[in-house]
């Protein structure tokens, strides 16, 4: 296992460089960069777009040609100079390309085009949002989908097989931010209730509050985020629980172990469970994955919950190739981690599986 795991770590590196490289070289493609998006605010904003180039040190040119605007027959060509120049656009793709891989082999992620920080504390700032929901989302889908899951297994059939699964099958075709839209209306004051807060991670005075009184106030302002996620999510999970358990219940170890007379606790929890549980179980990492990078955008922008999906989504619009490719790093490297975490679940719910072993 110890030699598998090593390959894996050692796989991470060629596998980082050609996801980097291939979404690099399809943003070269790409219409309406930065320089552009820059241009085009000079003509509409010539005022506010010279103070931000002007304020990023080292153009004072920049702002000396402002007199040279001419909003009618373009920019000036060495004002369009100066901001390819700001944005590192006047050296060729492959030293841009190399300039990148260096700084993220140390970790520096560059910084943002248009906002007055590193990439690397924009994710830190927003990381705790991303976190909240994708960790409580995804621990509150398999608390639910697994008991759910083998108790529909064990009364496959029955009036309650029935009933949860129109119940089910509901949940998993709202889409999250529907019900989200849904929770608002109903618990946050939108029509009816005002029983939870509307927006943010914590309230404004939560510093000023003790630890018992910060932790229930983060957790009441997780409730409706949290559940809007989950309702949406535990569908497919209590489906492939209960397949599972019910390919396992049909084989002959099980039909063995009640001839011997074992209860059906037994039976379930100690010789079904964990060949039940191998694939529901090892895909914890990447489920995690799922909602904490892909799944809470529009909640995040319902609920006004500045996290990493929003940064992504509002950086792809902006052109902020340092973000936007400082956290593809970030979600690539974790995802392959998580991989990895994964294989190894595998093994501890499952001993007898052996990376190791070849054919």
């Amino acid at each position: 296992m110890a030699a598998y795991l090593l390959r894996r770590l050692l796989l991470i590196i060629p596998t980082l460089f050609g996801i980097i490289a291939i979404n690099f070289v399809v943003v070269q493609f790409a219409p309406g960069g930065p320089v552009e998006q820059m241009i085009a605010e000079l003509k509409g904003h010539g005022g506010a777009a010279m103070g931000r180039m002007s304020g990023e040190g080292g153009h004072e040119a920049a702002a000396g040609q402002a007199g040279l605007y001419r909003g009618a027959s373009g920019l000036d060509p060495h004002i369009i100079a100066d901001i390819r120049r700001m944005f590192g656009f006047d050296k060729p793709p492959l030293v841009r390309f190399w300039i990148m891989l260096k700084g993220y082999l140390r970790f520096d992620l560059g910084r943002s085009f248009f906002r007055d920080q590193t990439v690397l504390q924009l994710i830190l700032q927003k990381m705790p949002v991303s976190i909240s929901l994708g960790l409580w989302s995804t621990l509150l889908v398999y608390l639910v989908s697994i008991p759910l899951g083998i108790a529909k297994a064990v009364h496959d059939g029955s009036r309650f097989d029935v009933i949860t699964s129109v119940a089910v099958l509901i949940g998993y075709a709202i889409p999250s931010f529907l019900f989200a839209i849904l929770l608002v209306v109903l618990f946050a004051g939108g029509s009816f209730f005002e029983w939870f807060p509307l927006r943010g991670l914590v309230s404004e005075n939560w510093w000023s509050l003790s630890w018992p009184e910060r932790i229930r106030d983060y957790l009441w302002h997780m409730v409706l985020p949290v559940t809007s996620l989950v309702v949406g999510g535990f569908a497919s999970l209590t489906m492939l629980t209960k397949n599972c358990f019910l390919e396992e219940v049909r084989k002959h170890y099980v039909l063995t172990a009640a001839a011997k007379g074992a209860s059906l606790r037994r039976i379930l929890y100690g010789h079904i469970f964990r060949n039940a549980m191998l694939l529901v179980v090892a895909g914890f990492p990447s489920a995690l994955l799922g909602i904490l990078f892909t799944s809470a955008l529009l909640v995040e922008i319902i609920f006004s919950l500045d996290g990493l999906g929003l940064l992504g989504f509002e950086s792809a619009i902006a052109r902020d190739y340092p973000v936007m490719f400082g956290t593809l790093y970030i979600y690539t490297l974790l995802g392959l981690l998580l991989q990895i975490l994964g294989d190894f679940l595998y093994t501890v719910v499952d001993p007898r599986i052996d990376f190791e072993a070849r054919r």
